[in-house]
């Protein structure tokens, strides 16, 4: 391999929230990754830096040119750029959502399990949350249709969409994303697409990603997406995202939501997400042949000596979810803290409990040691 994806580097004391939140713990939490990002990105910041002047940015002409070449090749889509709003996140664009189209006490919708901000984001609007499981059909995750029909409410305006879904690592389907959008438009529901994952699918020949800007317009008019390099390129750090919103009226009261609440985005992340989308195809294709590798070691280990934990099966991401309610324990991921020394994502926060998320995203002996710290402490509680 041409990128080293092996050789660990040590994050302690450097300010990252996963070694040093909890620095008694091995951490395997928040969705970032253990290794260096893509040299060209680094090459960017250091040019960047080199200038010496960091005033207020705004988006340059590169970065346009590359999100366009980006939507273009790896979605097969074409946008006006009058209808993109540059972001300095992707939780911010939720809370967004929610408090442009949400009076107090409306509803917002969205299926668990799911990252915990989905959860959260309603009550910056002061807003109702409705929340359906996702349900098992022929041994993948996929939406209860009539309980989404059964829980939906005259005043739901807004559905949060996770695609790829974390953390069950699904991948929707064309049917299952327009089936979705035909759900929220009969209703005048926003859809809110967030995407962010979508350049982290292990098998693309098999679960090729389908983004909500492939709709059909009529359904396209509902739809917000939110698109960004952070989690495939390492960059999270920096705060950089984007929405598009065609629709002229979403866009405007998307956008005048914002008021002065959001910082302004730093001059660094415009330039590392140009060199991702313009220069990081190469270093993804390795990271993912990788993290296939991570996988399938993961998958192996719990088949061959804790077949009583089942982690779910997974299309993207470098996150696993696995269920371990065979530990006889109220929470798992506690107990694995106790225990083990691990430092875990609860699965309570993401509206599963007996379940907890495990992150993949490290070099493979580091992965290795948590995965037989797992299994001593299994052993204890069994």
């Amino acid at each position: 391999m041409r990128y080293d994806f092996h050789t660990p580097i040590d994050r302690r004391g450097t300010g990252c929230i996963k070694f040093d939140r909890r620095p008694e713990l091995d951490p395997f939490w928040v969705a970032d990754m253990d290794f260096a990002s893509c040299p060209e990105i680094l090459e960017a910041l250091h040019r960047r830096v080199d200038h010496g002047v960091f005033g207020y940015a705004q988006a340059h002409e590169g970065l346009e040119e590359a999100i366009d070449s980006y939507l273009s090749s790896r979605h097969g889509v074409r946008t006006d750029r009058d209808h993109r709003l540059h972001l300095g996140g992707l939780v911010p664009a939720l809370s967004l959502a929610a408090r442009a189209f949400c009076q107090p006490g409306e509803a917002v919708m969205t299926c668990t399990p799911v990252y915990p901000p989905f959860l959260g984001v309603h009550r910056d609007a002061g807003a109702r949350l409705i929340t359906v499981d996702h349900t098992l059909v022929d041994g993948r995750y996929t939406f209860d249709w009539q309980a989404m029909a059964d829980a939906v409410t005259e005043d739901t305006r807004v559905f949060l969409l996770c695609n790829p879904q974390n953390p069950l690592g699904r991948v929707f389907n064309a049917g299952e994303v327009e089936q979705l959008a035909r759900f929220c438009a009969e209703r005048d529901i926003v859809l809110v697409s967030d995407e962010i994952h979508c350049d982290l699918i292990l098998d693309e020949a098999a679960t090729p990603h389908f983004s909500a800007l492939r709709l059909p317009e009529d359904l396209r008019k509902h739809c917000i997406t939110l698109l960004s390099p952070s989690k495939t390129w390492n960059i999270a750090g920096l705060g950089y995202a984007f929405a598009i919103a065609e629709d002229d009226s979403i866009r405007r009261r998307f956008a005048a939501t914002r008021g002065h609440t959001l910082t302004e985005i730093n001059a660094l992340s415009y330039y590392a997400a140009e060199a991702a989308y313009r220069h990081g195809e190469p270093w993804r294709r390795e990271l993912l042949a990788y993290l296939r590798a991570n996988r399938e070691a993961f998958d192996t280990f719990f088949r061959e000596r804790l077949p009583e934990m089942a982690p779910v099966p997974a299309e993207a991401t470098y996150l696993a979810w696995v269920e371990a309610r065979s530990l006889d324990e109220k929470n798992p991921a506690d107990f694995l803290e106790k225990e083990a020394g691990l430092f875990l994502s609860d699965g309570n926060f993401f509206g599963w409990p007996g379940y907890y998320r495990f992150n993949l995203a490290c070099p493979r002996p580091r992965l290795l040691e948590g995965l037989e710290k797992i299994a001593r402490a299994a052993s204890k509680g069994a």
